[in-house]
């Protein structure tokens, strides 16, 4: 067994209600304008994407949290994408099928934010 690896992705209502919808146990198909599925590899960056992105945009934001198999994510190299922690994998979206059956255990919540009323 190769263990497990804890991966993060910022969300909106309309994806976590599609989370809740698998039973909490995948991602849905990304749409054609979404080439790439792209979780992050840590809950900080997570966390910023959520709150200073999906917050004013959606007026509301989350973070999951979930394990994947880390010997199947080594076909994924990691992505920075700016800051020192702003690491992402890149999972082209016809393999998202895939890489939901590698998730182990339960997508959970993490994080909440809302816009100030």
């Amino acid at each position: 067994m190769s263990g497990t690896t804890y991966l993060y992705r910022p969300i909106n209502q309309a994806e976590l209600d599609l989370i809740e919808a698998s039973g909490w146990r995948g991602f849905l198909p990304r749409l054609p304008e979404q080439p790439i599925f792209y979780p992050v590899l840590n809950e900080e960056y997570a966390i910023q994407i959520s709150r200073d992105w999906n917050v004013p945009y959606y007026g509301v934001g989350y973070v999951v949290r979930f394990a994947v198999e880390t010997g199947y994510l080594g076909q994924f190299p990691v992505q920075n994408v700016g800051d020192r922690h702003h690491d992402e994998l890149w999972v082209p979206a016809e393999q998202l099928a895939e890489f939901n059956q590698h998730i182990q255990g339960l997508i959970e919540v993490t994080a909440t934010f809302r816009r100030q009323q």
